[in-house]
């Protein structure tokens, strides 16, 4: 990325993540929602064209890009199906975290099957007791042998219940956040049991189910990274977990900008089109210009976070907050001028309404974004 656009590289990956939207995601998005319709297939067929290991190294078979690229993807996919591109965003953190951490083992006994999503990643480190004081997590894992025997629970696990592989922080040593490792843990392992399914007001196209562990026994050799190094790790997989869940804010934004803007031309009272009213005009305007600020912003953060910058965790935290925010905002503003048409199935801005309001609430509510980025300033 030059300092005020795109390079001509991540315009072609732009446009062919358009592509793959148009053609696969977006004319069956509806029925996924309405349906719960976990797109499997789908999102095999993502995996096909390198979306399932986005910035994996291209030594582990991955594509190698960088965040920027992952956000550009995740924007393009979510203009069609915001649930769809963040699953396959959160298996991206998966795996990169794997591949970033892991030994030479694990990476070999897994990442083959990741990245043409065969086998499907779940991020898990949200307990029922400890949300956003992730670092007080209690699922324990303590050394017998050549295994570690895990057991205790994770709560709002994407995939949980379908995927394959559970990337899970556990504690190994002392409380706070230099007691907690990362493993590898899979669905078949003896002991691993998963809840019903959550009822959710949105996100229907991806599973979402407590994953508990009763004496699991997992190797030695999954250990992610070393022993105490699973928040830090957890932490670094966040910092690119929410620029795609700000870029499939972007992305679901875009698409109701883009219908309201279509609907207000059309749309006739008291004898004109109600695009042609100064209000109308001005709601977008404002819509227009704050999803463009929060796109510059989360661009911005992408370059930081592929960069190793100093200051890459901040802009990461404004960015998430910032872009969460503004989408569900443009999104909302999109429904009132859709009117009571805007409220109905028949057209699909109330599914991204839907969709959208988790988005600041995952990967680190928003609150606590204001936190990190607080903390920061009064630091330095």
């Amino acid at each position: 990325m030059s300092q005020y656009d795109l390079t001509e590289e991540q315009r072609q990956i732009q446009e062919m993540a358009r592509q793959f939207t148009a053609d696969a995601i977006s004319p069956q998005a509806a029925e996924w929602d309405e349906k719960h319709i976990f797109p499997r297939d789908t999102i095999r067929q993502a995996a096909e064209l390198g979306f399932g290991s986005i910035y994996v190294s291209e030594e582990s078979g991955g594509i190698g890009l960088g965040r920027l690229e992952a956000a550009l993807i995740m924007e393009a996919m979510a203009y069609g199906c915001p649930s769809t591109s963040a699953f396959i965003s959160i298996h991206n953190m998966a795996s990169w975290m794997i591949d970033r951490f892991g030994s030479a083992a694990v990476k070999e006994k897994y990442l083959p099957s990741m990245v043409t999503m065969e086998r499907m990643g779940s991020y898990c480190l949200t307990e029922p007791g400890s949300g956003s004081d992730a670092a007080a997590l209690k699922t324990r894992a303590v050394k017998d042998g050549d295994h570690y025997v895990v057991s205790g629970s994770k709560a709002f696990i994407s995939g949980g219940g379908e995927n394959e592989l559970y990337v899970t922080m556990v504690r190994t040593g002392q409380e706070g956040p230099k007691g907690i490792s990362c493993l590898v843990i899979e669905k078949d392992m003896e002991g691993v049991s998963f809840g019903a399914q959550e009822k959710k007001l949105g996100w229907h196209s991806q599973p979402t189910a407590q994953v508990n562990f009763d004496e699991v026994r997992v190797p030695l050799e999954n250990l992610v990274g070393g022993e105490g190094e699973g928040f830090r790790i957890a932490m670094m997989g966040l910092d690119g977990g929410r620029l795609n869940i700000g870029a499939c804010s972007l992305g679901g934004a875009q698409r109701c900008l883009d219908e309201a803007v279509n609907y207000t031309r059309e749309r006739k009272q008291f004898g004109q089109a109600i695009g042609d009213f100064q209000n109308t005009q001005f709601m977008l305007a404002d819509m227009e210009t704050e999803l463009q600020a929060a796109r510059v912003l989360l661009y911005a953060a992408a370059v930081k976070v592929t960069e190793n910058a100093p200051d890459k965790t901040k802009f990461a935290a404004m960015a998430k907050r910032l872009a969460t925010d503004a989408g569900s905002s443009v999104v909302d503003r999109a429904l009132q001028l859709h009117g009571g048409y805007g409220y109905l199935q028949d057209y699909p801005i109330e599914r991204f309404w839907r969709d959208l309001r988790v988005h600041s609430i995952l990967e680190g509510t928003n609150q606590i974004m204001r936190m990190i980025v607080g903390r920061e300033l009064t630091r330095q």
